[in-house]
């Protein structure tokens, strides 16, 4: 029954994200009078279709995908009639792209916003509490206890989390002494601060308590959007930097297609909070990866519209196919790449937990 529920949860939930995807490109499409030839969920032979006003809506076999057809999609049968998708102007065609990977960002926005309105936002308290203390770390060995609070380090006084992470940064391999409040009682307990071999500071072994404020749905969804806009600067700015100085990404930050589905199958074990969190990360992660500026893709799609507009011309047939293929053969070696990775990861048995 739970693996029934886990292969449940991997088809319903991706297949709802790729749905919005597609439907973001098939509204806009309708709204510049484009055919629609098939709205389709999946891939391989049909399961379930329907044809109404010319256009075959089908759900597939292998419901893991999905695609929107349109009339003049094939460069070398455009012949400038209406309804035609690369007959429109430059503009049109690269608002029509650019809608399916927004429609994904309001999609984690909707999640993120309801998870924010049920659960509540994680946060963490002024006064700095210890919600667990791990096993054998200088903490648990100094008598560092869950619910104490830590009320300075070396004489500074601390109230939140980033003040004691800040506080330890640089204290590696120090003798360190915590001032700790325990019920009515305040005392000293000293310890050696270690190296957390993640993040390379300083580390003792505390981890904070969180307590969850619950927001109204319209709050949520600002506090959503917002961690959308800050996921999206950073990672910009983050691959931005690597391709600068030429580094190869952290390939435990990237999944493939056999890690998001192993992430969302461990998700449904946990509960709806985790699984609505992860669904959310999925859709703003397809939404962000559909703009790269690469062939194929959304936003490559969107740069050689944005060609056309600025050489006020429509880009050959020749040159638009030797484009897509270039994109094809990019797109195939990063899914080969990052596949291989997912199966090295489980191989080795470490955990899908980041997407």
């Amino acid at each position: 029954m739970t693996t029934f529920i886990q292969v449940l949860s991997i088809v319903v939930g991706f297949g709802f994200i790729i749905f919005i995807h597609e439907l973001g490109h098939f509204l806009v499409a309708k709204m510049y009078k484009v055919k629609i030839l098939t709205f389709a969920l999946g891939f391989g032979p049909d399961i379930v279709k329907h044809t109404y006003n010319g256009t075959k809506y089908c759900i597939k076999a292998i419901p893991l995908g999905g695609f929107v057809s349109m009339a003049g999609e094939d460069p070398d049968k455009v012949t400038g009639a209406q309804g035609e998708y690369l007959s429109l102007k430059w503009y049109k065609k690269a608002l029509i792209s650019f809608v399916g990977p927004f429609a994904n960002y309001v999609l984690a926005a909707f999640f993120l916003a309801f998870v924010f309105n049920i659960w509540g936002v994680p946060k963490m308290p002024m006064n700095f509490s210890v919600e667990s203390v791990i096993e054998n770390s200088p903490a648990m060995r100094a008598g560092v206890m869950a619910q104490d609070k830590i009320k300075a380090i070396d004489g500074i006084q601390i109230n939140t989390w980033e003040e004691l992470t800040s506080n330890l940064k640089n204290k590696v391999g120090k003798q360190t002494v915590f001032t700790v409040e325990r019920g009515t009682n305040s005392f000293d307990l000293s310890m050696i601060v270690k190296k957390n071999p993640e993040t390379g500071f300083g580390f003792v072994g505390v981890k904070p308590l969180i307590v969850k404020e619950k927001l109204g749905f319209a709050k949520s969804l600002r506090r959503g959007w917002k961690i959308l806009i800050d996921e999206t600067v950073g990672c910009v700015e983050y691959l931005v930097g690597k391709i600068i100085s030429f580094e190869k990404p952290d390939m435990d930050a990237i999944l493939g297609p056999v890690g998001v589905f192993r992430a969302m199958a461990d998700a449904a074990k946990t509960g709806m909070y985790d699984y609505l969190n992860l669904l959310a990360s999925i859709s703003f992660s397809l939404g962000i990866c559909n703009l790269f500026p690469i062939p194929v893709l959304d936003g490559g799609m969107i740069v050689l519209f944005l060609i056309e507009g600025i050489i006020r011309k429509r880009i050959s047939a020749k040159a638009v196919k030797v484009y897509n293929i270039i994109g094809l053969v990019i797109i195939g070696c990063i899914f080969l790449f990052i596949t291989y990775n997912d199966i090295l990861r489980l191989v080795a048995g470490k955990a899908f937990g980041k997407c």
